[in-house]
């Protein structure tokens, strides 16, 4: 049996990188538009209705706009924006977040796919929270430095065209200093904060992978783990999952000399967590390619649990 999908927004960064790890799929059917018509209401409602599950990789207005075209009540929709990420009614695309949030995935008709920095900040909070490790009031901090990949097709020609000999595009640079970044409510919402971290992302001169940095200080756990024996907690919460490798507490196996890289998930669906630190001070890394768990490969994770197959299914872990 085939299932019938549609990627509106398929010429973004996203839908791109999910049409072609769907191409490969012989299970997929991708219905396709015109690409005369893409801009056309009736073209593209008559594709949002006649699919099994619908990618939107789109803006966040135009995915809302996407959604009301959406008649036949047995089209599933898979949404990679910021769109529908707290709204009600959506279930978060992040099966690994507890047991039962897989099961919600596949029973679900909406499913919201994580921001790419939510993804690797979620990996290594969530868990602390769910263990009563910290409390909703611990004043957290983050930081993260992405590919500039994430930032769409614009910054793709910035950093390998029109701008590419441009001395400022190579050092890694800050962004959203007004500490509103727009992945902070999921971030929030998702492991019941009382406030949001305090999160500077940075983009940095190298196509994709990402690296999440969460910075911890063991007289503020509400449960007294050092560095190695919240590394040991992480490694029982994420047992037996596919996508997720705790690392070897202070693991240096995949460091070039004294330095750890980025981009050592690229290609993957795989996020790797690592926990450095000593009594005192505990430093949990989280590294995943941007475009795969981080965007495409997350949403073809739940797609095939949509769709009742095998979860790794068309994924590299």
């Amino acid at each position: 049996m085939k299932y019938k999908v549609f990627i509106d927004g398929q010429h973004g960064t996203t839908g791109l990188e999910l049409d072609s790890r769907l191409a490969a799929r012989e299970d997929i059917e991708q219905i396709e538009i015109d690409p005369e018509k893409r801009k056309d209401p009736e073209a593209r409602k008559a594709c949002l209705n006649a699919a099994d599950i619908v990618f939107l990789c789109l803006p966040d207005a135009a995915a809302k706009e996407a959604v009301a075209l959406i008649e036949n009540p047995d089209v599933r929709v898979i949404d990679a924006s910021t769109a529908h990420r707290v709204s009600s009614g959506w279930i978060y695309g992040f099966p690994e977040l507890e047991k039962i949030q897989r099961e919600k995935i596949r029973n679900a008709r909406r499913v919201a796919v994580p921001g790419c920095h939510a993804t690797g900040f979620n990996a290594a909070v969530y868990p602390l929270r769910a263990g009563g490790i910290i409390a909703g009031e611990y004043p957290l901090v983050a930081q993260s430095v992405s590919g500039y990949s994430g930032a769409g097709k614009a910054m793709i020609v910035q950093y390998e065209d029109t701008r590419k000999t441009d001395p400022a595009l190579k050092s890694p640079r800050l962004y959203a200093l007004g500490l509103h970044h727009k992945h902070l409510p999921e971030m929030q919402a998702v492991n019941r904060l009382e406030k949001p971290p305090l999160f500077t992302p940075m983009v940095g001169p190298f196509r994709q992978g990402m690296l999440v940095l969460l910075p911890l200080r063991r007289e503020l756990l509400k449960k007294d783990l050092d560095a190695a024996a919240l590394r040991d907690y992480y490694a029982a919460y994420y047992h037996e999952e596919p996508f997720i490798h705790v690392m070897p507490f202070d693991d240096q196996s995949s460091f070039d000399g004294c330095y750890l890289g980025a981009d050592g998930a690229n290609g993957t669906n795989r996020l790797d967590l690592f926990v450095f630190g000593h009594d005192e001070e505990i430093l949990v890394v989280s590294r995943l390619d941007n475009l795969g768990k981080g965007a495409s490969g997350a949403a073809v994770q739940c797609m095939n649990l949509m769709l009742g197959l095998d979860e790794t299914a068309g994924l590299r872990a």
